[in-house]
């Protein structure tokens, strides 16, 4: 089955348009298309399509240019009339018409007026086909005429009376706009009792004495001419009835004096329009201005009905303040009874006006071009309207139609013109004319009869791209006379395409409603008629659609951080992807802060106005697609205002406020503070929280305070700003509520009571005059409550009372309205005194060289007289025979027991020492007498390390060692006691030998010693209660010179140096000979040389020969069996012995006991480590270094 597109009928009947003509899409079917290669031999008859207005109001002052343009095939030519008449433009030198074109120029710059080319033309533009022409061109100059002089005298008048100024403009073409001013071209103001009418005049409903003024000036401007004309000024004059009576009463006559009549208020009455009905008639399509303006004593107000109807909402509008009424595009449905009402306080009037709407002609149904092929039948329709009902009247290229040239196809029906069996000389331009007494239509419509064979007009091998899924439209734009028929074909031998899954359009398009991947293909339109057939391909290629895989995402962020939308996107590859943003479907701002990144978006320092719809947008050539997300920007809120206090009571008052901006996150609470100002000004404390939900609170008060309030708003990120503060209030006086608080009762004498508390601050004073009534009695006697009131103080001094006796103590707070509540009592104590008895039976028992126990029996409390604090202990160090001559230069400490204890234990106490001490009680006021003073002895103690220990005079065989007693003996030193052992060249530790030494002895000789050999030294000092620490050194005893020269001679002897060098020659070939040997391929028993010629170089270790041993010291303070050595500046002091050892060996970690001996591990270098091996703080001996090599 073919699809085809082809004419219903051959003939169509009367009043059907047939349609020839087709374009891609939106062509209109009766207009010839305008592609250059089809115009180049396609005739048209002419076309208007520009012309000048009807009413052309011209400048005076320039040349006047006509316009008249046209189309059609063979071009047009021109031609005007003027005034009805031939207008001969050759014989006029001022009038050019504009080459190809109908346009008048007349040159009226240089010479000539505008006046002499003042009437109506018409131009006429023809060609073979026929005659189009132009409206009626009504031309007039515009005109700017001068007020007409005349004299002008200054009006007086009351106050309150009503004054019209007339303006009165004079005519111009087109009419002024009218406007009152000054003489400064200021703008006077216009108010509801001041304003302008539509015919220019300024009405007063009623004057006041500020309309005195000299310089009412109406202007006229004439916007054509660019000119403003200026009337005279008027002055004008308001008195008040008191100046008239004074200035003006004697020179008027009874009749004239009405005006010094009491300014009196009246109804309102019409300054125009004048009396009760009035008419107005208006032309459809324009707008409609009714006015009303009024005057009367106070001002009158202007409202407007309709009697049978309603005013229409949209087109109607109200202006100079409710005066003028206005309708915009006014139809005939507005005509009726308009009433505008005036209404004061002292009555009311109305103005009835009956309104008409007229109407110009106007189009119903245009006559449309025919383009028609020879014998076709056709219709050209005019239908128009208006009110009165127009006349419609037919032209033929110009002529009317019953003197033109007669044609048999056509007939003429009133609006209607019938075509039958048109012929090629059926071509002509028809002009439908439509009038009344408001103006007239005119319009131009062809027809042109034409022969030929189809066209098409889309060019060849166009290729259309198309998304997968969407309708492919394939153009097939053709012309041809009669109407050609279309047939699609798809491939190069395809068959005429189906309907039932395509669409073919009456323009000729194909439409593939859902285009798949494979309708990918060429695709032939062919168009046929009876006088011939067209062809053309067209290529249509399948795309896949763009589609957002990630979208961006709603976002909510705080004000000034940074924000990143993502949107990423799947797109075919064969097309050119663009990615825009948007914000609120516009630009983004033009901003530093916004960066686009490929597929990101992100926006920094994040501002309120950020915040809306951000939009990504994925184009490519052949579709777009979108997403988009909401960025809201958040803050804490804007701080609350508008703050109100109501309901204003002693001791309440309700608060209410206005929530500022929430910045897109929930108020949760609203917080409440209030400032005293009579109290603490500019401070301001928590009063209340209320839910978010709320803008008034109750708030509790207090007397006698200057409240002012403030509120801020809390939402999820923090609290806003605090609001304006609210008017202050004042709440009335009243007694306290409460009474200090911290009372205490103590003495600072011992016969005085100090009694202090902590006095109201002003907010709780509840009133002026704040005092304090002060009450007080023995706790145990029978005495009345002693009372004294006294000032806003914190405290009182009772004088007189006996010595640290119990008190009831009471402090009640006052105004001058009246007491607080009874105040609670509180127990206090007079003064003080110092003890009067020492503590007896004091013992002392010794527990070690360093600690002792004291026991004393209490004193009897009455003899403390105060607060029981404890006993205090001074104990010293003394000589024995001399503790009372030398006590005063004695440096004495002292221990201080707590409360009640009667025994306490003196630590840190100096072996070997004789040591004195007494003990007193302790109260509030200080310590009572001293007891008798107690002597005792410690015992022997350890001694501490010797205070030095230096070794001197090292000799081949002999050490000489000298060291000072310890600093600290803590007894009677019975001896000394020296260990010291050799450390060989492998850091290995020799035998020890132990040697006594008397205890006067500070030098001692070790003979017999290896020479060039390093000794370490232990030395400690002892008495009847043991060792003490131990003080170690090491030393070396010297070369012998004539050994080491030979030892040194023969490590640098050149023969020794090259037999070196030979040796690892011969190595270095041997392992040459190897290698090559290998490389040629000969057997090489591996293991069995191995076996046989065994290196002792590479024999495992024994455990004898390759572990180095360590040595220590241990708890009992043995020397250490194996280590190595210590850097020794010869003088080592005590303080110092262990800092040499951690300086030395790196493997010391040392601690010392409660006794200060010396514990750890001494650990030695392994010979593994070589650069390390000969550590000294000496220089290496010449032999050692041998024996290292050997």
């Amino acid at each position: 089955m073919q699809l085809k597109i082809m004419p219903k009928k051959k003939r169509l009947p009367a009043g059907r348009v047939a349609l020839i003509l087709f374009l891609c899409q939106m062509i209109s079917a009766l207009e010839v298309p305008l592609d250059p290669k089809l115009l180049e031999d396609l005739v048209q008859p002419p076309t208007i399509t520009q012309q000048s207005p009807k009413d052309y109001i011209i400048d005076p002052r320039e040349n006047i240019v006509i316009q008249c343009e046209a189309k059609g095939k063979p071009p047009p030519s021109f031609s005007w009339t003027r005034n009805g008449t031939h207008f001969d433009i050759d014989k006029d030198p001022l009038v050019t018409m504009k080459p190809g074109s109908g346009t008048l120029t007349i040159n009226i710059m240089n010479e000539g007026k505008a006046e002499t080319y003042e009437g109506v033309y018409q131009c006429t533009a023809r060609n073979e086909r026929g005659a189009a022409i132009s409206n009626n061109i009504v031309v007039r100059p515009s005109r700017s005429p001068l007020w007409t002089k005349e004299k002008l005298e200054p009006i007086t008048l009351r106050n309150g009376q009503s004054l019209v100024l007339p303006c009165r403009p004079p005519l111009g073409l087109p009419p002024p706009i009218i406007f009152w001013m000054d003489n400064s071209f200021q703008r006077l103001p216009q108010s509801e009792r001041v304003s302008q009418g539509l015919n220019g005049d300024l009405y007063f409903s009623n004057v006041l004495p500020e309309d005195t003024r000299e310089d009412y000036i109406c202007y006229a401007r004439f916007n054509h001419t660019q000119t403003i004309q200026q009337k005279q000024p008027i002055s004008v004059k308001v008195i008040s009835v008191d100046e008239l009576n004074d200035t003006i009463a004697a020179n008027l006559s009874d009749t004239e004096f009405y005006s010094a009549k009491p300014n009196r208020e009246r109804p309102p009455t019409f300054l125009t329009p004048e009396g009760n009905t009035s008419n107005k008639e208006e032309l459809r399509g324009n707008v409609l201005s009714l006015e009303c303006i009024a005057e009367g004593l106070p001002t009158p107000v202007i409202y407007w009905i309709k009697e049978d109807g309603t005013l229409p909402t949209n087109r109607t509008f109200y202006r100079n303040f409710k005066k003028t009424l206005q309708i915009i595009q006014v139809s005939e449905a507005d005509s009726g009874n308009y009433q505008c009402i005036a209404k004061n306080a002292l009555g009311a009037i109305h103005h009835t006006i009956s309104v008409t709407v007229k109407a110009a002609p106007y189009w119903i149904l245009a006559p449309q071009n025919l383009v028609l092929s020879p014998g076709e039948d056709g219709t050209l329709i005019c239908r128009a309207n208006g009110n009165p009902k127009p006349r419609i009247s037919w032209l033929s290229n110009g002529v009317p139609i019953e003197i033109a040239p007669n044609d048999p196809s056509r007939k003429i029906d009133g609006d209607t013109i019938i075509f039958s069996n048109v012929q090629e000389r059926s071509s002509a331009v028809y002009q439908c004319n439509a009038s009344n007494e408001y103006g007239y239509l005119l319009a131009n419509a062809f027809v042109n009869v034409l022969a030929e064979p189809p066209r098409i007009l889309t060019s060849a091998n166009t290729l259309y791209q198309v998304i997968a899924n969407r309708p492919a439209l394939l153009d097939c734009a053709f012309f041809g006379s009669p109407l050609p028929t279309i047939e699609w074909f798809k491939g190069a031998k395809g068959s005429a395409l189906r309907d039932d899954i395509y669409v073919l359009h009456e323009n000729g398009t194909l439409e593939i409603p859902v285009a798949q991947k494979d309708s990918t293909g060429t695709y032939t339109c062919v168009a046929r008629n009876k006088l011939g057939m067209a062809k053309n391909e067209v290529h249509l290629e399948i795309k896949d659609p763009t589609r957002i895989i990630k979208q961006p995402e709603y976002a909510v962020v705080q004000r000034g951080s940074t924000v990143s939308f993502e949107c990423k996107v799947k797109h075919d590859h064969t097309l050119t992807l663009t990615i825009t943003w948007l914000k609120d479907n516009g630009e983004l701002p033009s901003d530093g802060r916004f960066t686009v990144d490929k597929d990101h978006l992100e926006v920094a320092d994040v501002r309120d106005s950020d915040g809306g719809a951000y939009t990504c947008v994925a184009n490519t050539t052949l579709d777009m697609v979108s997403a988009s997300a909401v960025l809201s920007v958040v803050d804490v809120p804007n701080p609350p205002f508008d703050l109100e206090l109501t309901d204003q009571l002693d001791k309440s008052v309700q608060l209410s406020w206005t929530p500022g901006d929430d910045n897109n996150s929930p108020i949760i609470e609203f917080i409440i503070e209030y400032e005293d100002a009579m109290h603490e000004a500019g401070l301001w404390h928590h009063q209340t929280k209320v839910s978010g939900m709320q803008t008034t609170a109750q708030l509790k008060l207090s007397p006698y305070v200057n409240y002012s309030f403030r509120v801020m708003a809390v939402n999820s990120l923090g609290r806003s700003l605090p609001s304006e503060p609210s008017e202050q209030y004042l709440t009335k006086a009243a007694e306290p509520d409460t009474n200090p608080t911290a009372v205490e009762g103590l003495g600072s004498e011992p016969d005085n009571l100090v009694i202090t508390w902590k006095p109201l601050n002003g907010f709780e004073s509840n009133g002026p005059g704040l005092q304090y009534k002060v009450s007080w009695r023995q706790k145990d006697g029978d005495d009345e409550w002693a009372s004294v009131v006294v000032a806003n103080v914190s405290k009182y001094i009772v004088s007189g009372t006996p010595t640290f006796v119990p008190y009831l103590i009471k402090v009640q707070a006052l105004n001058d309205v009246g007491f607080a509540p009874e105040p609670a009592v509180v127990r206090g104590h007079s003064g003080e005194d110092l003890p009067m008895v020492a503590p007896g039976n004091v013992r002392v028992n010794v527990v070690n060289s360093t600690l002792a126990e004291v026991h004393w029996d209490p004193v009897p409390p009455k003899s403390i007289r105060g607060h029981l604090q404890g006993y205090r202990i001074y104990y010293w160090k003394a000589q024995e025979g001399s503790l009372k001559r030398n006590r005063r230069h004695i440096e004495k400490k002292i221990l201080t027991f707590q409360d009640s204890k009667t025994h306490g234990m003196l630590p840190g106490l100096e072996p070997f020492s004789h040591y004195a001490l007494n003990v007193r009680v302790v109260n509030g006021k200080g310590e009572g007498p001293a007891s008798p003073d107690r002597v005792f002895n410690t015992p022997e103690g350890v001694p501490s390390a010797p205070s030095s220990l230096k070794i001197v005079n090292p000799t081949l065989d002999s050490l000489t060692l000298e060291w000072d007693p310890p600093s600290r003996p803590n007894g009677i030193l019975t001896e000394y006691t020296l260990k010291y052992q050799p450390i060989n060249s492998t850091h290995e530790l020799g035998p020890l030998v132990d040697l006594k030494i008397p205890a006067n002895k500070t030098r001692w000789t070790l003979k017999n010693l290896n020479f060039s050999t390093r000794y370490k030294f232990y030395f400690y000092a002892q008495t009847a209660a043991g060792s003490g620490s131990q003080i170690t050194e090491e030393a070396v005893t010297t070369v012998d010179e004539a050994m080491a020269s030979r030892q040194v001679d023969i490590a640098t002897q050149g023969w020794f140096i090259g037999l070196m060098c030979a040796v690892a020659l011969l190595i270095l070939i041997l392992l040459i000979v190897c290698f090559i040997r290998r490389n040629k391929g000969g057997k090489y028993p591996v293991k069995e040389k191995e076996d046989a010629h065994a290196d002792p170089e590479i024999q495992p270790m024994k455990e004898d020969d390759g572990t180095f041993g360590e040595y220590s010291d241990a708890e009992d303070h043995k020397p250490l069996k194996k280590g190595s050595r210590t850097p020794s500046d010869r003088t080592v002091k005590k303080e110092d012995s262990d800092d040499s050892l951690v300086d030395y060996g790196e493997g010391v970690n040392g601690q010392f006991n409660e006794d200060g001996s010396f514990i750890g591990q001494y650990s030695g270098k392994k010979e593994k480590e070589p650069a390390e091996g000969n550590e000294s703080s000496e220089a290496p001996s010449p032999v050692n270094a041998m024996n290292s090599f050997v």
